[in-house]
C-alpha cells in the first residue's frame, strides 16, 4: 500500500508540473501580446497630438501664456513657451526656427503681438508646422514693416509719447530698447485687466529693440500654412481694423473676442479654444 501511494503521489506531482509548464507557455505569449498592444496604443496616442509652441510678444514675457499653458497641458498636450529675444526680424525668426527644429513631429505655432511677425518668418518652409495661430498679432506680408502697418491705420497707443527708449551699449546709432511707459501701460496694453495686475505687467515688461519696427518681413509662412487669428475688439495696441485687414490678407480663420491686447491673459479659455480648433483642423 505504501509503495502504491508513493507511486500515485509521484504521478500526481508530474501531472501538476506538466500543467504548470503548459500554463506558463500560454501566459508568456499573452503577456507579450498585451505589452505590444499597450506600446502601440501609447504610440498612436502620442502621435495624434502635435506639440504646441507659444511665442510671446513685445513688452511681455513667457508668463503671459500661463493660463493657456495650464489648459493645454490639462488636455494632454506638450507645450513650449520659449523666450522671444525681441531683437528684430533679422534675428528672432532664426532663433525660433532653431528651436522648432529641436522638436519631433507636428507643431502648431502660436504668436502674440510682435510674436506674430516672428512666427510668420520662422515657419516659412518648415513642413513640421501644420498651423499658425495669431493672437492680437502682426501678420505681415512680404516687405512690410511693423512701423508701416501701425501708421497705415489710426488708433495705436504704441506712439513715441508712450515709449521710453533707452540706449544700448554697442548698438547701431538710433537703435535702443523701447518700453511702454508704466503710466501708459495699463490703458494701452491691459485695459481689461485689474489695475494691480496691469501695474505688475508694466513693471516686468521686456523691451523691444527699436530696429524691430523698421525691418522688412520676409516670405510669409501663412502663404502655405493654414492660419487662425484671435482678434481682441478692445485692443488699443494693434487697432481692430489693422488686425482684421492683416488676418483677411492671410486668409486666416478669424475669431473676434471682447478683449484687450493681452487676451491670452484676460480670456485664456477663448484663446485656448482657437488653438484647439487649429489642432483639430490640421491633425
Amino acid at each position: 500500500m505504501n509503495i502504491t501511494r508513493i507511486a500515485q503521489s509521484g504521478r500526481l506531482r508530474l501531472i501538476i508540473a506538466a500543467v504548470i509548464v503548459a500554463m506558463a507557455g500560454l501566459v508568456i505569449p499573452l503577456s507579450k501580446i498585451a505589452s505590444a498592444r499597450t506600446v502601440e496604443a501609447a504610440a498612436t496616442g502620442d502621435g495624434a497630438k502635435p506639440t504646441i509652441v507659444l511665442l510671446h510678444g513685445a513688452w511681455a514675457d513667457t508668463s503671459s501664456w500661463d493660463g493657456v499653458i495650464q489648459r493645454l497641458q490639462a488636455d494632454g498636450y506638450t507645450v513650449y513657451a520659449p523666450p522671444n529675444p525681441l531683437q528684430g526680424l533679422a534675428y528672432d525668426p532664426a532663433f525660433l526656427a532653431d528651436f522648432l527644429h529641436s522638436i519631433s513631429g507636428p507643431i502648431v505655432l502660436v504668436g502674440h503681438s510682435y510674436g506674430g511677425a516672428v512666427i510668420t518668418n520662422a515657419a516659412t518652409g518648415d513642413p513640421q508646422v501644420k498651423a499658425l495661430v495669431y493672437v492680437d498679432a502682426f501678420i505681415p506680408a512680404q516687405g512690410q514693416t511693423l512701423a508701416q502697418l501701425l501708421t497705415a491705420y489710426p488708433g495705436t497707443c504704441a506712439v513715441p509719447a508712450n515709449l521710453n527708449v533707452l540706449p544700448v551699449p554697442g548698438a547701431p546709432s538710433g537703435v535702443g530698447d523701447a518700453y511702454i511707459t508704466q503710466s501708459a501701460f495699463p490703458s494701452c496694453m491691459a485695459n481689461d485687466l485689474p489695475a494691480t495686475e496691469a501695474q505688475v505687467l508694466a513693471a516686468t515688461q521686456l523691451p523691444l529693440s527699436t530696429i524691430a519696427l523698421t525691418q522688412q518681413s520676409g516670405v510669409p509662412a501663412w502663404q502655405t500654412i493654414p492660419s487662425w487669428a484671435v482678434v481682441g475688439t478692445a485692443d488699443h495696441a494693434i487697432p481692430l481694423a489693422l488686425q482684421l485687414a492683416m488676418a483677411n490678407t492671410a486668409h486666416a480663420d478669424i475669431t473676434e473676442i471682447d478683449a484687450s491686447h493681452l487676451s491670452m491673459i484676460s480670456d485664456p479659455s477663448a484663446v485656448t479654444n482657437v488653438i484647439l480648433q487649429a489642432v483639430r483642423a490640421t491633425s
